[in-house]
Parts: C-alpha cells; sequence; structure tokens
C-alpha cells in the first residue's frame, strides 16, 4: 500500500462520510478539504486533526500539493476538477456518475493520458464482497457455463413527492436518473463477473411525476460469451432485507451445472443442477460502511496499485466501456430497438 500518502479532498455531501471514514481507517494523511463553504468542512476536519479548508479547488492543489486526490463532488463539477488535478501531476480517484456523460468522460480521460497521470473511477459495487466470491465461484466452475444473469433492483426508497430528500435530493431533478446513478453500477458488475456486452435492449420509464428523469426499467443485454443479463430496477418497490441498501437487490446467476443466489442481506445461495434445495455459501465480509465495506475496500485497492506502481482495475479508461453501453440503453430506449455495440 501507498506509504504516507497526502491526500487532498472535494466534496462533502451524504456519500462523502464512507470515503472519510475508509481514508481514516487506511491512515492516510489529510491534508486539504475543499467544500462550497468553509463551514461545510468543519466535520470532516474534526476527524483529521483540523486541517486547512479551502473554497477554491485550484487554490488547494497549489496550497498543499497532495498526492492523490478524492473528487466526491456532482458529477457536474468533475470535468474541471480533474483537469485542474491532472494538469499538476496529481492522481485522481473521482467518484461516479463520471461527468455528465460519455463526451466529458472521453475529454477527462484524454487529459489524463496527455498528463501521464492515474485517473481511477470510484465505481465501488464491483467490491461488494458477494461479487467478489460470486465471480470466484464462477471461476472455480461450480454453476458450469453461465447462461445468464439477472439483478432486481428495488431500495424502496423512489415514492411520492419527499422521494430522496432526506439523503440526496438531487436525484429529483436529475434527468437521466436510473440508468446513469443507478444500473451503471450493475452494467459494471456484469461486465467484472461475465465480460464484454455486445448487445442492449431497453425499455425505460418514470413512476414517480415528481421527479425529473427514469425511475424504473427493464435492460437486456447479450455477452460476448453467449450469456445474457437481466437488469430489472423499480426505485419504488422494495426487496426483503434488514438494509435494503446493503444489495440494494437480488441476484440470480443459472448456469449448465446450477445456480448462485443472492439475498438482500448478503447471503448467498448454490443449488445444484437437478437438486431442489439450496445450501449456503459460507464466506467472511463485513457489514460495515456502504455495500459491505466496498468504499474501504476500493481505497485500498487503488492505495495498494499506486504503491506498487500497478494499473487499479478501476481506470478511468477501462470505464468509458461502461459509459457506452450507458449511452446505448438511452439509445435504446428512445428508439425502441436492439443496439449493437
Amino acid at each position: 500500500m501507498a506509504e504516507n500518502i497526502r491526500l487532498a479532498t472535494v466534496g462533502t455531501g451524504y456519500f462523502s462520510q464512507f470515503h472519510y471514514d475508509a481514508w481514516k481507517r487506511l491512515n492516510v494523511e489529510l491534508v486539504g478539504v475543499c467544500a462550497r463553504t468553509a463551514e461545510e468542512t468543519d466535520t470532516v476536519r474534526r476527524d483529521f486533526g483540523d486541517p486547512p479548508a479551502f473554497t477554491d479547488f485550484a487554490a488547494m492543489l497549489d496550497a498543499v500539493k497532495p498526492g492523490l486526490v478524492d473528487i466526491i463532488a456532482p458529477p457536474p463539477t468533475h470535468l474541471g476538477f480533474v483537469r485542474a488535478a491532472v494538469e499538476r501531476g496529481v492522481p485522481v480517484i473521482c467518484q461516479k456518475p463520471f461527468t455528465n456523460g460519455l463526451a466529458e468522460a472521453r475529454e477527462a480521460v484524454e487529459a489524463a493520458d496527455k498528463a501521464g497521470v492515474p485517473l481511477v473511477v470510484h465505481e465501488n459495487f464491483r467490491f461488494q464482497p458477494w461479487y467478489a466470491k460470486i465471480r470466484d465461484i464462477l471461476a472455480d466452475g461450480a454453476v458450469g457455463e453461465p447462461y445468464q444473469v439477472s439483478f432486481r433492483l428495488r431500495p424502496g426508497d423512489g415514492q411520492g413527492p419527499g422521494a430522496y430528500l432526506d439523503r440526496q435530493p438531487y436525484f429529483q431533478t436529475m434527468e437521466r436518473f436510473l440508468v446513469h446513478e443507478t444500473a451503471i453500477h450493475l452494467i459494471d458488475v456484469f461486465r467484472f463477473l461475465l465480460g464484454e456486452v455486445t448487445t442492449v435492449t431497453a425499455e425505460l420509464a418514470r413512476l414517480n411525476p415528481a421527479i425529473a428523469g427514469e425511475d424504473a426499467g427493464l435492460i437486456l443485454f447479450q455477452f460476448r460469451n453467449g450469456a445474457r443479463g437481466l437488469f430489472d430496477g423499480n426505485r419504488l418497490s422494495d426487496h426483503a432485507a434488514k438494509n435494503r441498501r446493503l444489495t440494494m437487490g437480488e441476484m440470480l446467476v443459472e448456469g449448465s451445472q446450477g445456480t448462485l443466489r443472492l439475498d438482500g442481506d448478503g447471503a448467498l445461495f448454490h443449488r445444484p443442477m437437478g437438486d431442489n434445495s439450496e445450501q449456503p455459501v459460507p464466506y467472511d465480509w463485513q457489514d460495515r460502511g456502504f455495500g459491505g465495506d466496498c468504499v474501504y475496500r476500493l481505497q485500498r485497492h487503488v492505495l495498494d496499485a499506486l504503491g506498487a506502481g500497478a494499473e487499479p482495475t478501476n481506470t478511468a479508461r477501462a470505464y468509458l466501456r461502461n459509459l457506452e453501453i450507458e449511452a446505448a440503453v438511452y439509445q435504446s430506449s428512445a428508439e425502441g430497438r436492439r443496439i449493437n455495440l
């Protein structure tokens, strides 16, 4: 792991709490915090020994000269912040949704490549421990040849005029919501588990009139290896779970030799082909932070990679494929046809 990393951050909104908790546990030195007002940084700074507060991102970079920047701010700010950091040779982790869309993401990647600076997307779902375990099981051949994967997104947080206001109120005004903000996680997970996507077919809908974007939809994926994937999302409905935000839904992986099932409490079950009973799959994970401590797991992975001079799995250049798939999903829904990638 990278030793004595000097970290600067921008953003103190709802989800940043999980970033800061992980950074504290990773013993990084927080040398600067940027937000819209200095007062918004007070809680974070108290937890990290009172580093300086800034309201100007570029000024912070010039003043504290960090070795890594974590951008935890909304997508409209990403491109400008990335440019400012990479122009100064500072490696970047950037929150998702990554930029406002594919065109800006490509600009950010080109700027980082030109500067020769690492740019990583904080895509944390693939770091959730159940997906790492599912990938291991698939690699071991316990389900045989994978036929398909399906995920039912059911967080149950999207009903009524007050939807999302208590946690992430900007969700209500996002013109592209379900796919750009949420399903993008599962696009990445599907690729993590089954490889590259070759076609998508989608039908998206807005069920809650209080929000601007889509909040339900069906997306069918064809993979290069012949398998298929189904994302079935509805943010208004819920699923059985002690914490409905832990997995945000349920997954089923079906293959020639059996099935794997993920429930809402992070438990995995394996049923061999021809058997009528499921068996629990034991594995170790921590119910801490967000999504099985996936934020910590991602940030540790990045530090380990930087320390070893290696490339993290979640570089922004690799992430462009997710955004190309996202764009194809919106195109498919708008035009009512399958899109080849």
